[in-house]
């Protein structure tokens, strides 16, 4: 069975998790990327929350985890966003001129329950990052320039 126990519990909940950097700013790569990766991991770890997928994007963080019945979500989520943040900074102090206040992360997160269908949502965490490669590769072709809104030579 899938299911994990406490002293008098048997319980099963999964959660996906969706945060982002505050004004949703891309500065989520190279050196910082890691050094989240590696400081939610460490986070959970302390808490005793298994992280099942997790994808750091350059704009927000997705994470598939199971939290303990023991703790709410938004306790865990105050605790993470809390606390990443403080040793966000502590790393990476040059952050402090475009956060301030020492606030990493935005106010709000998006949280869903997994149930029945935690494979799908699984593979969905761990392909996101490539979904997001492809999109970008995607252009547009503009038709009117729009700084002078005159049409566009297709020469």
């Amino acid at each position: 069975m899938d299911n994990n126990s406490l002293s008098h519990t048997k319980w099963t909940c999964k959660y996906h998790i969706v945060f982002a950097p505050k004004f949703r700013r891309k500065v989520i790569y190279k050196q910082i990327r890691q050094d989240v990766a590696h400081i939610l991991s460490e986070l959970c770890k302390r808490k005793g929350i298994e992280i099942i997928a997790a994808e750091c994007m350059p704009d927000h963080i997705h994470m598939f985890v199971s939290i303990p019945p023991k703790y709410s979500v938004s306790e865990i989520m105050g605790y993470l966003k809390g606390k990443s943040s403080l040793m966000i900074f502590d790393r990476h102090a040059n952050l402090k001129y475009k956060y301030g206040n020492r606030h990493f992360w935005c106010r709000g997160y998006f949280v869903d329950t997994v149930g029945k269908n935690a494979k799908k949502i699984e593979e969905y965490v761990r392909n996101q990052l490539q979904e997001d490669l492809e999109y970008d590769q995607m252009s547009l072709k503009e038709y009117i320039d729009p700084f002078t809104g005159e049409p566009v030579n297709k020469a």
